[in-house]
């Protein structure tokens, strides 16, 4: 499609350079990165830091930011573009022109196995060795890619997609329009043992797991069900490939949370919340809205609303930053311990 196309079926006709360029107007076929776009592809600069891109891209058009500099250097180079607040989402949603996931039509495959009691809305599609057990509810355009699971009792709400070798255990209710990618385990037990003199004995876990409406579960994580209540995953949530929320957690609204987090039972995470790779939640933490953790760091205590943490155990990010600047002394600042010893006589 022609630039101008993408432009107003986004609804980005505020400031493009068609105003000033109206013949610059290229045919777009496809997506591409800033750095390795080609001609025919459309591409976006974040911010300033990306900005060297703009003499070097080969793209045929550019989503910028409002930034008069770079909208003058991409004229310059009679490359087209348009400029917007969030570059990012501009360019996310552009990709949306190009390129949908594989939706498979409405059918149920021969080799599905459907209880009787089962209820099945209406454009569903269950693929092939798909095991739907009894009392389960499948909303309207429910879409199930093989070799899923689906325990008894559970409820799936409209538009969605379960895909290959996931399982979702028995009561788990799922919400509208969300997604379960391969081989994640949904209202799985959780861990719960309690300790005798003769060894572990297992706690049932009678609990249920529920996920709100829009909440995406990455590649092989685990959303556990407790001992008694629940586990509830906040609309708009989004968990990455790997992440574990244990049982009895509560997970707020519109909270991301990047591969291999992991946290321990009870925990309470606030709406908002971006965990980076690899953060660890210690039983019962509660983390307030908005409050931001950086990679690896080790959650022990409470967080509060708006702050942002790091390291283990977890500290305010700016004396953290102190700290990492203090350790990469500490070899030199020992030396001079060991110097300052040796004049007052003594030893190390």
């Amino acid at each position: 499609m022609k630039f101008s196309e993408i432009c107003d079926r986004l609804g980005l006709t505020v400031e493009t350079s068609l105003s000033h360029q109206p013949d610059l107007d290229p045919e777009i076929t496809s997506v591409g990165a800033v750095d390795a776009a080609t001609a025919g592809m459309v591409s976006y600069i974040e911010g300033a830091k990306f900005a060297q891109f703009v003499a070097k891209t080969g793209a045929s058009a550019l989503i910028l930011p409002k930034d008069p500099t770079l909208q003058s250097q991409a004229s310059d180079r009679n490359v087209a573009w348009v400029s917007v607040a969030d570059p990012r989402l501009g360019f996310a949603r552009a990709i949306g022109l190009f390129y949908q996931p594989y939706q498979p039509a409405p059918a149920i495959h021969p080799a599905a196995v459907i209880d009787e009691t089962a209820t099945c809305g209406e454009g569903v599609h269950i693929g092939a060795n798909v095991v739907v057990h009894a009392g389960v509810t499948l909303g309207d355009r429910v879409c199930i890619h093989p070799n899923v699971v689906v325990y008894p009792g559970v409820t799936i709400g409209n538009g969605t997609v379960l895909h290959a070798n996931c399982v979702i255990h028995e009561r788990t209710q799922i919400g509208a329009h969300c997604v379960i990618h391969s081989g994640a385990a949904i209202g799985s037990e959780g861990f719960g043992f309690v300790p005798t003199p003769t060894g572990w004995e297992k706690m049932h876990q009678s609990g249920i797991t529920v996920l709100e409406d829009g909440v995406e579960i990455g590649c092989n994580s685990c959303v556990d069900r407790p001992a008694v209540g629940e586990t509830r995953i906040g609309a708009g949530t989004k968990l990455d490939n790997l992440v574990h929320v244990a049982h009895g957690c509560q997970v707020g609204k519109g909270t991301v949370m990047a591969g291999q987090v992991g946290m321990a039972g009870g925990v309470t995470i606030g709406n908002g919340v971006i965990l980076a790779g690899q953060v660890g939640i210690a039983n019962q933490a509660k983390i307030g809205d908005r409050a931001i953790a950086t990679a690896k760091t080790g959650i022990h205590s409470d967080v509060a609303p708006g702050e942002i943490v790091s390291g283990s155990p977890a500290m305010p990010h700016r004396l953290f930053l102190k700290v990492a600047a203090i350790y990469s002394r500490l070899p030199e600042m020992h030396k001079t311990l060991r110097q300052i010893q040796k004049q007052l006589g003594g030893g190390l």
